[in-house]
């Protein structure tokens, strides 16, 4: 990836820091967004520290076309160009079908198809211009295993997973691949917050580690364990890179074996 350039939504955390981190480690020059411009910089001042100019950051909303084009825009023309774009923002909600008003289904649509169709309409110009270039979606298992508990979250990952493979066929023409990474569980800030009220609640006693064993035993999930944020990101460079020149139009799990479905 050494002289690449890559562009990662939602930086602030998670997958999307991880990402940040592998991608410069590998030698890209990286832009990344996130709403909060403060949450952003606290973040990435390690990595800015350490990789300096190649690593650019500014907030945009990918929800909002406007702010994101323009993000993307000026990354492009900074660096000279854009190789790989990460379609990483989101978040998943949690409710039922009887739970979700109308005004949470336009919500999660909005943002799980939108989120994707904003940003890598402003970024097609400049990966034409690429002899690698690399479009990857971040998803869930979900989008074939929802769960009742997900089911708004559950459905958009499904659609947002059918438009990844419309977009592969249609991107091909132009020397774009286009792959999705879905992802089960993984340790991000969001479980150790839900350890903590489960400590304060008397839910539990025990170590995180135990907590969330528990957790992946309940969740069927192979490996028992959840997956790191690391793990998640070394796939999607995988997909970005060069190295899978041949691949578009599918999906890696990283998910520990939670799949219950050939």
């Amino acid at each position: 990836m050494a002289g690449r350039t890559a562009l990662v939504t939602g930086g602030s955390s998670g997958i999307g820091l991880a990402t940040v981190a592998a991608l410069l480690a590998e030698g890209a020059n990286v832009a990344t967004c996130g709403r909060d411009p403060e949450r952003l910089r606290t973040a990435l001042a390690p990595l800015r520290a350490e990789y300096g100019e190649r690593l650019r950051h500014g907030a945009a909303d990918v929800t909002r076309a406007e702010e994101i084009g323009a993000f993307v825009r000026e990354s492009a023309a900074a660096f000279g160009g854009l190789d790989v774009l990460v379609n990483n923002a989101g978040r998943s909600r949690t409710s039922t079908f009887a739970t979700t008003a109308d005004e949470d289904w336009r919500e999660e649509l909005d943002l799980k198809f939108f989120g994707v169709i904003h940003p890598t309409r402003a970024a097609l110009d400049a990966l034409r211009g690429s002899d690698a270039a690399a479009v990857v979606n971040l998803n869930a298992v979900l989008a074939r295993q929802p769960e009742a508990h997900l089911v708004a979250t559950s459905a958009a990952r499904a659609g947002l997973l059918n438009l990844s493979t419309s977009m592969a066929a249609e991107f091909a023409a132009d020397g774009i691949r286009v792959n999705s990474v879905c992802v089960g569980l993984i340790d991000t800030g969001q479980w150790r917050r839900r350890y903590e009220n489960a400590l304060e609640e008397g839910r539990t006693t025990g170590s995180y580690e135990e907590w969330a064993s528990g957790i992946a035993a309940d969740r069927r999930i192979a490996a028992r364990r959840f997956g790191t944020a690391e793990e998640v990101a070394a796939a999607i460079v995988f997909l970005a890179s060069p190295r899978a020149s041949y691949i578009t139009g599918t999906q890696i799990e990283v998910s520990g074996g939670v799949a219950r479905y050939v």
